[in-house]
């Protein structure tokens, strides 16, 4: 297949957009937390812009999309020490029948996935704020990227066996446009495992811990909903209907995700919020992440309005639960990533993709997989197996690596640290220095 120019260029730039998320969500966590820990935050996002993408050529890209045949577990190292990879052609990654619509350079496909792998565990660091070691940050995020990330990619996105069929799980074939198990689902179960096992703040939830800058918070929405276009449209890989379609969608879930918080918010509190606005437009965008190029019409409306109302409540298990999510990465991105996933077996329009709908011999869509379509339930029952096996996983492996970290150099920072706050203990700097300025 020969390659596409206007395919390339959109990938391009589409990668450009998905990797100001991260700044973005840098900012949206940072505004979140107490002054004395903003820049720690900040750091913790920016490190996954240094250290991600050095391993990614190094080893995950090829592990997470190596040829290991249709159905395997992980990829091989045929790109592994970046090898091959600036001369593959699309037809050399993985398996042909699953990276057959491919028309662009596999160098800018690998580029465009290293930013989700970039972001991905930059969203856990949301979840751990306020208490944890940088050292234990640093050797974390390298052991996530090969240990987890890279096989959840590979079964998803690489053509494992979560999404060819006909594996030791039976006839699975779950849809995940853009990464609602591969980011969100992925990165919320791990945020759960690492607070288990790093515990409160010291005062939570007795002291109020309120946000320092939600001006920073507003401001880190914009970016991220701004690069989301490129995280959801990009993942078509082309620039055509299917992009057209998931851009509109993810526009349409975060707006309807941002009223349905909000609307929520105001009959339970009596107010309407700035953090509730950032917060329910987030959880449009992550809830619409794996439906984005399955779905049309008015689902987009109904995923975010859904997603903004359970997404509210899901926050508020934490205090009665007693898990110390900090910025609500679990009630966010978990919640919401599993709420698309289950959405969109509901919802999946084979008129829009038709890997969204049965085909016959011809290629033709001749029934939509969506069980609201008429589709049946098979499709939602794959998007169960598949969001259980990724959940499980990802904490599971999270809770071994994080007790591996804990028994050697240690996850939290001593008490004193804590109060004295992660920017002076952690990196020896202040995020204000407001003396200056009296």
């Amino acid at each position: 297949m020969e390659l596409d120019s206007g395919a390339t260029a959109w990938v391009l730039a589409s990668s450009a957009l998905v990797l100001f998320m991260t700044p973005g969500l840098a900012l949206f966590y940072g505004g979140m937390t107490r002054s004395k820990n903003v820049l720690n935050m900040l750091m913790m996002n920016v490190y996954c812009m240094g250290i991600i993408p050095v391993l990614w050529v190094l080893l995950t890209f090829s592990l997470a999309f190596g040829n290991a045949g249709d159905g395997g577990f992980i990829g091989d190292f045929d790109f592994a020490f970046a090898k091959d990879l600036y001369t593959a052609l699309p037809g050399d990654i993985g398996s042909v029948e699953f990276f057959g619509f491919l028309t662009i350079p596999v160098v800018i496909f690998a580029a465009y996935q290293l930013t989700f792998a970039v972001i991905t565990p930059a969203l856990i660091s949301g979840a751990v704020a306020d208490r944890m070691k940088f050292s234990a940050w640093a050797i974390f995020v390298p052991l996530w990227a090969i240990l987890v990330y890279s096989p959840v990619a590979h079964w998803v996105f690489g053509g494992g066996f979560l999404a060819v069929g006909d594996t030791f799980l039976g006839d699975v074939f779950a849809l995940d446009f853009a990464g609602g198990a591969v980011v969100h689902m992925n990165a919320g179960a791990a945020a759960l495992a690492l607070v288990l096992l790093l515990g409160r703040r010291r005062g939570w939830p007795d002291s109020p811990m309120p946000p320092h800058n939600l001006t920073m918070t507003m401001l880190g929405t914009g970016i991220l909903w701004f690069g989301w276009f490129g995280f959801n449209a990009g993942s078509a890989l082309a620039a055509d209907g299917i992009a057209a379609a998931a851009f509109m969608n993810t526009f349409v879930a975060a707006a309807a995700g941002m009223l349905g918080w909000l609307i929520v918010e105001r009959l339970k509190d009596g107010h309407f919020t700035t953090l509730g606005a950032c917060s329910g437009a987030v959880a449009g965008l992550v809830a619409i992440t794996p439906c984005a190029g399955f779905v049309g019409g008015l689902a987009p409306v109904f995923i975010g309005l859904g997603v903004g109302v359970v997404c509210y409540f899901a926050i508020s298990l934490k205090t009665k639960l007693g898990y110390d999510d900090s910025l609500d990465v679990v009630g966010v991105h978990l919640v919401g990533g599993l709420f698309g996933a289950l959405a969109l077996g509901l919802f999946a329009d084979g008129r829009i993709n038709p890997f969204a709908g049965e085909l016959n011999d011809a290629g033709e869509v001749i029934q939509d997989r969506g069980l609201f379509l008429g589709g049946g339930a098979d499709l939602l029952i794959d998007q169960i197996i598949a969001s259980v096996v990724t959940l499980v996983f990802s904490f599971v492996m999270t809770l071994i690596i994080g007790k591996v970290i804990d028994a050697t150099i240690g996850l939290r920072v001593t008490e004193a640290d804590e109060l004295t706050g992660l920017d002076q203990t952690q990196h020896a700097e202040a995020g204000y220095n407001l003396a200056d300025h009296i």
